[in-house]
């Protein structure tokens, strides 16, 4: 029987799960498969896996009620087992890594930090502080210039762009930093300027959250630092 996992703890979990309701519905029991001092959360996997709201919520509610109550492992979505001797394999296999991993991540959380800014306003800054930058930008206003000189325009638009926004995201980091055990770091997108995943001491969160308003505060008009938290430590895993 294939069976679908949410994540790996330790034997002495509490694990809380008899009355959740696994993926693809149906009353589709969640239970424990265990092996030599570790247990892996299961549930019979359904025929077919589709990132639907319902099997999102209920994957990411076994998942905070087992980090809840104790040191997780939580798996991706989507994460399919061929059967208990496969997740026993598994278990057997990693056992120190798995042990040492959940020591690590006990009484920690996970907080999610996003910068955003509005595109007008850093452009705003960059026309009001760069002389080069307007002289190119009247030239070449209402389609007038020539093709290098919008062509220099712009160049010039994405470096200060991307100068302004590292020296913001470096900012907001090295306020977090010294709150926090561990981070990971995403790419900057046209999106967001910083994304970054911050792993929190549970007894350090006040300190971290008043840290992130704090930085917030101190950022342009137009920027934002956005935090979600805390959550199960899904991007240390």
């Amino acid at each position: 029987m294939a069976l679908y996992v949410y994540a790996v703890t330790k034997s002495s979990h509490p694990l809380r799960v008899d009355e959740l309701e696994g993926v693809g519905g149906d009353g589709t029991p969640v239970r424990a498969v265990r092996g030599d001092g570790l247990c892996a959360v299961v549930s019979e996997a359904p025929e077919e896996i589709t990132m639907t709201r319902p099997d999102l919520e209920a994957h990411h509610a076994v998942q905070e009620r087992l980090w809840n109550d104790g040191p997780t492992l939580p798996l991706s979505f989507g994460f399919v087992a061929e059967d208990e001797d496969a997740v026993r394999a598994v278990l057997d296999a990693e056992a120190e890594q798995f042990a040492e991993r959940l020591d690590e991540l006990a009484d920690r959380v996970e907080f999610n930090v996003k910068g955003v800014q509005e595109e007008e306003a850093i452009l705003r800054r960059i026309l009001a502080d760069s002389e080069p930058v307007r002289q190119l930008n009247e030239a070449t206003r209402d389609g007038g210039g020539t093709y290098d000189q919008r062509l220099e325009l712009g160049r010039l638009l994405n470096d200060e762009v991307l100068a302004r926004q590292t020296a913001l995201a470096e900012s907001v980091l090295a306020a977090l930093r010294p709150h926090a055990h561990a981070e990971r770091l995403g790419e900057p997108s046209q999106q967001y300027f910083l994304s970054a995943s911050f792993l929190v001491d549970r007894q350090g969160v006040e300190e971290f959250t008043r840290a992130a308003e704090e930085a917030s505060g101190e950022l342009p008009e137009g920027v934002e630092v956005r935090v979600r938290g805390p959550l199960p430590p899904y991007s240390f895993t």
